[in-house]
């Protein structure tokens, strides 16, 4: 077992496009469906494994190129170390004052480590100034517990 990081930032609007953040149904729409319903199909089937988008499901980041994982790590203990180091780097720019509190998130990178060794993923957002958005994901690999049949994007 292993954990890859991720980690996105950008446009609340483009976050928020969420087609793009879910796996496309496995079955596309019927014939004689809307054009734009077919249309919307189609991109996000084309699109969905390639966008840097965070995923809705958090282990799906496991189907994303293998270029946007930021660290891997044997240890949970490291791999939470990494998260914990990206919300201090990026806490000053936290929305809201009080996602800035520095017991809070070392009680985050804390369940992080517990959750990690665990087996589990771990998957945290959060708002920054300038309506952008923040999204930290480190993800536990081969197998995922949430989702095993994905594959590992460094093998």
């Amino acid at each position: 077992m292993h954990h890859h990081a991720y980690l996105w930032t950008g446009p609340k609007a483009r976050f928020d496009d969420e087609a793009l953040r879910r796996p496309p149904h496995p079955d596309p729409p019927p014939a004689g469906s809307r054009r734009e319903l077919i249309e919307r199909y189609r991109l996000v089937a084309a699109e969905f494994r390639t966008a840097d988008l965070p995923p809705l499901e958090t282990a799906y980041w496991l189907v994303k190129p293998r270029s946007l994982v930021r660290g891997t790590w044997e240890e949970a203990k490291e791999a939470a170390a990494w998260f914990g180091e990206r919300l201090t780097e990026y806490a000053p720019r936290f929305a809201v004052e009080h996602g800035r509190d520095t017991v809070r998130l070392a009680r985050l990178v804390d369940s992080a480590a517990e959750r990690l060794h665990a087996g589990g993923d771990v998957s945290y957002g959060v708002y920054l100034e300038r309506p952008s958005y923040l999204s930290l994901a480190v993800v536990t690999c081969s197998p995922n517990r949430a989702a095993p049949d994905l594959p590992c994007p460094c093998t």
